[in-house]
């Protein structure tokens, strides 16, 4: 470390540590205790040096820019120039203790956190759903866990839906109440009518990937008549309408991703959607 009284500046001329050393918050250590002792026993202003592309990183950790706003004309001349180094500049400030600055940040971290704690419960963690570890049925289906069998899920304000405004105007479906009961009868009635279409028979079972090696390279997420029929039959898998569609909307892109526009897959899929 060189001063230059007159301009209130320092250089940094040699800062290292031990390769088997670092990642270990010595070098931080260092620099802190530099920059106290700089600001309280000699009043500078600024420290400059000259980086190698090497230390560019730990220099910007503690606090050196490369945006250099100290007039050229106090360290131009001064300071060692090096080729393939970069000029870097820290603004020191007399208010702040840089050897207690990591304790001061640890205490506000803990307040925040504190506070954190007073206004919510975010901080508890609730233990795993073990329904996942259990092998899934028929179709890799499983049975649902009701909501509010879900440990945390009330506490964190969560409140069971109403039904939804709508009715189930078609046949079959009962009364028309959008019960859960009359919803599978309404996919089970869609199901039988979209498994009847004459455009139907490229979805109705999975792509073979000896027939189409490359299929499952394309598409990530696969999925067919035979899987929703499937779902559809469990009578657990769909909760809302919106699930439903969901995955015919995935068959149709599926397909539209991987064929071209003039194919008859392609086709199928836009008479059929």
């Amino acid at each position: 470390y060189r001063p230059f009284w007159r301009q209130a500046m320092g250089e940094i001329a040699f800062c290292a540590v031990s390769a088997n050393e670092q990642v270990k918050g010595y070098g931080t250590r260092l620099m802190n205790h530099l920059k106290e002792y700089v600001c309280d026993k000699e009043a500078m202003t600024h420290l400059i040096t000259f980086a190698d592309n090497n230390a560019v990183g730990y220099f910007q950790k503690q606090g050196f820019t490369k945006d250099v706003m100290m007039e050229r004309e106090k360290w131009v001349g001064y300071i060692k120039e090096y080729d393939g180094g970069t000029i870097m500049e820290c603004h020191l400030s007399a208010q702040v203790s840089y050897t207690e600055f990591p304790a001061m940040i640890r205490k506000q971290r803990a307040a925040v956190d504190a506070k954190v704690r007073e206004l919510s419960n975010a901080h508890v963690v609730y233990p795993g759903l073990v329904h996942f570890s259990a092998p899934a049925g028929p179709g890799g289906v499983r049975k649902p866990i009701p909501a509010e069998h879900i440990p945390g899920l009330q506490e964190a304000g969560w409140e069971p839906p109403g039904l939804p405004r709508y009715r189930l105007l078609h046949p079959n479906c009962g009364d028309g109440t959008p019960s859960y009961d009359n919803l599978n009868k309404f996919m089970r009635a869609l199901v039988n009518l979209t498994t009847n279409h004459a455009d139907v028979w490229p979805f109705l079972e999975a792509v073979s990937a000896e027939e189409v090696p490359d299929y499952y390279d394309v598409v990530k997420d696969p999925i067919s008549m035979e899987v929703i029929n499937a779902r559809v039959d469990s009578g657990e898998y769909y909760a809302t309408l919106e699930m439903f569609a969901a995955d015919h909307r995935l068959m149709f892109n599926n397909c539209r991703l991987y064929n071209a526009p003039d194919t008859v897959f392609f086709k199928c899929a836009t008479r059929l959607e």
